[in-house]
């Protein structure tokens, strides 16, 4: 095991609080005898000060720049964006959630720089309940956070129908459709049904709505997600919570254009998979300072960093869940770890001017070599 230099920067993406690393982590970093550097106040808008990162070991720089000059790895939460290009090279590694497909700037740019990239959001699993781990790690607090701005919208005061999302003696109970039972659905069930709504959650998955019926109350149901289904939560639904991580290479949608005309006046669509043009045909990404837009009538909710705004809860989350596969990297160097672990081997986006992400490939319609194909002969 051979020292590397983790780098840790600020996030610069709108409304973005989240920090990739907190200081217990660096403590980590230190005892496996890595150096991390850290950039001046890239806590902060996660509560961890710049003394709690120099007390667990970190080297604080006052500038990004300084950072990504001299880090080996790069760990960071969000995509590359334009200020950032300008870092990109030949000799660093960046571990972050890259979403390559939907960025085809980005796309060129870690190609064109020669960076060895890999998303976190593409890290697999072998649990068939977690295939995505550092999805799901987010995911539940997506959910709630889902739930949470359907309830702040609803208010007739930040222009909704007036209506208060939960179980009030004298009116009909609220229904709130949500369309994926995985940790994010669940996630969002918990909070929608804790409020005594009637909640549907729909999926094509009957062992894991079995599995989580065992854990919610009587009012939640569970029903397959068919188009018959789909378009009857449509028509009768207050609410529609869309969690389903969309396949990036499929062109259909669950829920058309078209479909929204069925909807009730009031009513809203919350993406919280926030996939632009994915299984919501309308929906496309926003942030948390403009976050709503309106397509048929239908007020859509698409922040794509929902977690963010529970920044400290989530750095955690996320610093805790990213943790080992960072961790295999610096210790192992990067060839040695993406041979040994094929879970990581499923997040490589780039490695030196090759495309390794199956599915940009696919949707960007650019070359690519399968990872497995493409580590074997490193």
């Amino acid at each position: 095991m051979t020292e590397m230099r983790v780098g840790i920067v600020k996030e610069i993406k709108n409304s973005e609080n989240r920090v990739a690393i907190i200081p217990q982590n660096v403590s980590e970093f230190i005892a496996h005898g890595h150096q991390v550097l850290v950039e001046a106040g890239a806590g902060e808008g996660s509560g961890f000060s710049d003394e709690e990162y120099a007390e667990a070991g970190a080297v604080l720089c006052s500038k990004a720049e300084t950072v990504w000059e001299n880090a080996e790895l790069l760990y960071k939460v969000k995509e590359i964006l334009p200020p950032e290009y300008k870092y990109l090279r030949d000799d660093l590694i960046l571990m972050t959630y890259i979403h390559s497909n939907s960025h085809v700037e980005q796309t060129d740019k870690l190609l064109d720089s020669g960076i060895i990239s890999i998303a976190l959001e593409d890290v697999s699993s072998d649990d068939p309940m977690k295939k995505w781990p550092l999805v799901a790690n987010m995911g539940e607090l997506a959910g709630k956070g889902g739930f949470l701005a359907a309830l702040y919208y609803a208010q007739s005061v930040h222009g909704g129908p007036g209506l208060l999302l939960a179980n009030v003696a004298g009116d009909d109970q609220p229904v709130v459709s949500i369309i994926g039972c995985g940790y994010t659905g669940k996630g969002a069930a918990e909070f929608a049904s804790a409020f005594g709504n009637k909640v549907r959650i729909l999926d094509v998955n009957f062992k894991a709505m079995e599995e989580a019926k065992k854990y919610f109350p009587p009012n939640v149901s569970f029903m397959y997600s068919n188009r018959a289904n789909i378009l009857k939560c449509l028509k009768d639904s207050d609410v529609i919570i869309n969690c389903i991580l969309w396949d990036k290479t499929r062109k259909d949608h669950l829920i058309y254009r078209e479909d929204l005309k069925l909807m009730k006046k009031g009513a809203m669509i919350i993406d919280v998979a926030c996939d632009d043009a994915g299984a919501v045909e309308t929906c496309r990404s926003t942030t948390h300072e403009y976050p709503v837009f309106y397509e048929e009538g239908i007020l859509h909710y698409c922040v794509d960093n929902i977690p963010s705004a529970f920044s400290k809860t989530s750095s955690v989350r996320f610093s805790n869940d990213s943790l080992p596969f960072a961790m295999e990297v610096a210790d192992k160097g990067v060839v040695q770890a993406l041979k040994d672990n094929k879970h990581l081997r499923r997040g490589l986006t780039t490695y030196k001017g090759v495309l390794t992400m199956v599915e940009t490939g696919i949707k960007q319609n650019r070359p690519y070599t399968e990872p497995d194909e493409f580590v074997k002969n490193l």
